[in-house]
């Protein structure tokens, strides 16, 4: 799990995400106008109610004030999860960092956003739309992570 940031002529626009690793899926996110704890336990949200699992998960973020604040561990406790933060490696969050970098080269570069809503609705579209079911990924089968973890 990690957060990005998005410039609009409003201000910006944080995105926090949470990755399957096995699949590279974007399982949650979610969107707000400033760095809260509220944006990481949206996504964290998201991905819970998607994923119904019935066994302990582990969640990895960074050591964020996000996610060292005392909802962030109720959440987590509450729902089964085990946190990990990171140790100050900037690899612990790769697979996080390499799909911001993906959708900042494939859309966001390409784009000026007026408003945060033009950025919620791209973003959207990016992840549902074409990153889970249609961009190949370059692992061990160049495929969609919807495909690959249908497989």
């Amino acid at each position: 799990m990690d957060i990005t940031y998005i410039r609009t002529h409003e201000g910006w626009l944080y995105l926090a995400v949470v990755v399957d690793l096995f699949a590279r899926k974007i399982t949650g996110w979610s969107m707000q106008p400033r760095m809260t704890k509220e944006v990481v336990l949206n996504a964290l949200l998201m991905a819970v109610w998607r994923r119904h699992s019935h066994k302990q998960v582990l969640v990895h973020s960074d050591q964020g004030s996000q996610y060292t604040s005392h909802e962030w561990q109720l959440f987590l406790k509450s729902h089964d999860l085990k946190g990990s933060m990171s140790r100050g490696n900037c690899h612990d969050n790769t697979v996080a960092e390499s799909f911001f970098q993906l959708l900042k080269r494939e859309r966001i570069k390409k784009r000026s956003y007026g408003t945060r809503n033009n950025v919620r609705s791209d973003i959207y579209d990016y992840i549902e739309m074409f990153y889970t079911s249609k961009r190949r990924y370059g692992s061990s089968e160049p495929m969609p992570p919807a495909e690959y973890e249908n497989q």
